[in-house]
């Protein structure tokens, strides 16, 4: 199963994290959290991860649309975005929201997911 739209570049990792946090911006998206996966992993199991970092975007007119369709859509927000280190590539990626669509069976949910998706393809695409 396919959860993300996806996208590897050879452009260094802090510049890519900056570079996707301005494209979600243009798409209407804040980033509410930012978690670094590697320095939380080093602090409390003191092991050693690459660089790894996932940002929980929110676009307030699609969350407020999305959450009064589906009150229990909060599980699942803010939207994820990662951005990782791999084999000297950065790889960018975002949740894919019209994988929840068979899962909700709501037709207006339908249309915001793929509103968001279309927002996101933009985003990894720009990076």
């Amino acid at each position: 199963m396919n959860l993300g739209i996806s996208k590897d570049t050879d452009r260094p990792y802090d510049e890519t994290v900056s570079r996707v946090t301005e494209e979600l911006k243009k798409e209407g998206f804040g980033v509410l959290t930012s978690i670094d996966v590697r320095d939380t992993l080093k602090k409390k199991l003191n092991v050693d991860f690459p660089r790894y970092v996932i940002l929980g975007a929110c676009n307030p007119p699609l969350a407020h649309r999305a959450l009064g369709n589906e009150e229990e859509l909060g599980l699942v927000l803010p939207c994820n975005v990662i951005v990782y280190e791999k084999e000297g590539r950065t790889r960018v990626s975002a949740f894919d929201p019209t994988a929840m669509s068979p899962i909700l069976d709501n037709r207006e949910m339908d249309s915001i997911a793929s509103e968001v998706k279309s927002r996101m393809e933009r985003v990894i695409a720009a990076v």
